[in-house]
């Protein structure tokens, strides 16, 4: 499946528009990245464990938004986005989006 954050697939012309699809994943923290992140509030830098989270639910949702793709019978998704936003004081949500086409 290729995906990308472009409106078109270079060398590839779009067929039909399958419309729009999602994958989300809400992650919540862990008690011992909270400790850690508040350590490393104090002393400053990289709070690898969250980046680690983050990057981890990101691949999940974007592997959701490919499975619907594919149910859809896409051979690509364009214009994928993605956004954040917390859902509660200790879980993020990351949703991933775009648009599933088939192409000639």
């Amino acid at each position: 499946m290729i995906f990308t954050t472009t409106p078109d697939v270079p060398g590839r012309e779009v067929k039909e528009c399958l419309g729009v699809v999602v994958g989300n994943v809400v992650q919540s923290k862990h008690v011992g990245r909270d400790l850690m992140a508040a350590l490393k509030g104090l002393v400053g830098g990289e709070i690898k464990g969250y980046t680690e989270m983050l990057a981890e639910a990101r691949d999940i949702a974007i592997e959701r938004m490919v499975t619907e793709a594919k149910g859809r019978g896409a051979d690509a998704i364009v214009n994928i986005r993605f956004t954040t936003s917390n859902i509660m004081a200790n879980a993020s949500e990351i949703l991933a989006y775009g648009t599933a086409v088939k192409l000639k």
